[in-house]
């Protein structure tokens, strides 16, 4: 599975990278790898707050239906519309096709996290 550096990621395989006082979410490979092929996506409202930990975002695959998990909270800045549009984005690249932006309400937060080298260890666990 690709773990890309510097993001963090969760026990959920969801990751954040942080931008300045802005998280830009996603799912990882390994989750969009496990769903399958991604058919729809649904992404919240902009100027949403969202609590670390909440539901941000359904995904359905020919497999299976699963809730997204904000890594972070804050308030949502912009969503990636194309995602709306072209599901299968996800399962294309799932670090490049990001789902929302976020204005980080708490950066401490981050330190509940994985780096990237603990990600890639909480995986060969998982296998």
């Amino acid at each position: 599975m690709k773990v890309v550096k510097d993001l963090f990621y969760t026990n959920d395989h969801e990751w954040v990278k942080v931008e300045g006082n802005v998280g830009v979410i996603g799912i990882a490979d390994y989750a969009q790898h496990h769903l399958g092929d991604i058919v729809y996506v649904e992404l919240p409202e902009v100027d949403d707050e969202i609590a670390k930990g909440d539901s941000f975002a359904a995904i359905e695959s020919v497999k299976a239906a699963s809730d997204i998990y904000m890594p972070v909270g804050g308030k949502v800045i912009e969503i990636n519309e194309e995602l709306i549009d072209d599901p299968a984005l996800l399962n294309a690249d799932a670090y490049e096709n990001w789902m929302i932006k976020v204005e980080i309400s708490d950066k401490a937060e981050l330190d509940e996290l994985m780096t990237s080298e603990d990600y890639e260890k909480f995986l060969a666990e998982e296998e």
